[in-house]
Formats: C-alpha cells, structure tokens, sequence
C-alpha cells in the first residue's frame, strides 16, 4: 500500500498545521486547516483528525450466464464495535500495491479472496467512504466470472491469503436474492450495499453484453 500523499493545494482552504501521530499499515493525521465558507468568509480554525487509507478498489462478481453473484463474508472487529453482526458479507476488495493500476489490484484480490479473475470489468464508480473521517477512496467495478461448483446454501469453500492471516468464506447467491437482501438493507457493509443497488438497474443490461463466451 503506498504511504499517503500530502493534502494537495486548493484555493479555498489554508492548512494551518498537519501532525502525523500514527504509522502503521495506514496513517492518522491531525490537521489544523480554515476554508472558505458559502457566504465568502473564511471559516475559524478546524481540528481534524484525518484517517489516511488511501485508495482501495473492488468488484462485484457476477456470472451472467448463471445469474449469480459470489459474495465473501468476514469477520470485522468493527462492526461488532458498532452493534452489529461482526461478520459481514462483502465483495473483495483491497489496497492498490505500489506500481499498480486499479484494474491490475482488483483482479489481485479477486484470485486472492475467491480464487476467480473477471476476464471483462465495467467500472461502477468512486465513492469516499467516510467523509467525516478519512480519505479512503474505493473504485468500484462489476466483473465477469464464472461461478464455481457450491455446495450446502451456495458455499463454495473458503478463500484468502493465509500470509496475511485472512479468513474468507466464499458463497455464490442467486442474482435477485442478493438484490433483495441489498433494497431490505440487509448488508450494512457500504461497498457491497452499492454495487448491488448499482446492479439492480443494470442487471439485465450487463446480463445481455456479457451472456456467453
């Protein structure tokens, strides 16, 4: 994952300060800063703490000829922070590495979380995922697959990178299925919540482009 840009220059804001106060896998930055406010003022000093996870990419899998979608669950410690169930169902997703394009991280994580390669991408969009709080960016494709043989309840096995300690079951759900659980906002997680309202209204569309070989 590369390091975190600094914030880039913008006509409407003065950064007063920028203080790093944690390293690890991502960055936490305190930030003093003023903007220009709707009436023209300047605003009075902010304090912000700014979470710097950078840009994050992910893919919704679909299998046009079957009609089906392979979905991942996880186990998130903050979800269970939240409330909620700590286990979440997702679609895979991960940081770009240094060096990479978009396209070239999801298919990485695609073959790392599921163990399939989308051999036809279409980009959904890119959504801030907590604009309160940090600037994690996340592209979001819909891609092409073949769904794999499941088992009991749609489960096809479990899937990850034992390296980074990751546990992932993976699960094929029929189309409309996952589009229902989605509108009945069923899956709190936001990345997987949108692609699959994206692709409740382009279903049959993707369905006739990628239908086929």
């Amino acid at each position: 994952m590369p390091p975190p840009s600094p914030l880039p220059a913008h006509a409407a804001v003065e950064i007063e300060s920028s203080q790093r106060v944690w390293q690890g896998h991502t960055a936490l930055d305190v930030i003093r800063f003023r903007h220009r406010r709707f009436d023209g003022a300047m605003s009075g000093t902010k304090t912000w703490e700014v979470w710097r996870r950078g840009h994050a990419v992910a893919m919704l899998p679909y299998d046009p000829d079957a009609d089906a979608l392979v979905l991942i669950e996880q186990f998130r410690l903050p979800a269970l922070a939240a409330g909620l169930d700590p286990v979440l169902v997702e679609i895979p997703a991960g940081f770009r590495d240094d060096g990479e394009t978009i396209e070239e991280t999801i298919r990485r994580e695609s073959r790392e979380e599921i163990g399939l390669e989308a051999d036809r991408l279409e980009r959904i969009g890119d959504f801030l995922l907590t604009a309160g709080g940090s600037d994690e960016l996340c592209t979001i494709f819909a891609g092409r697959v073949r769904a794999p043989p499941t088992g009991p309840d749609g489960i096809v096995g479990l899937g990850g990178l034992a390296s980074e300690h990751e546990d992932i079951r993976v699960r094929v759900w029929p189309a409309a299925r996952a589009i229902e659980a989605a509108l009945d906002g069923q899956l709190p997680n936001s990345v997987a919540a949108i692609a699959l309202l994206w692709f409740a209204s382009r279903r049959e569309r993707l369905r006739q482009l990628w239908m086929g070989p």
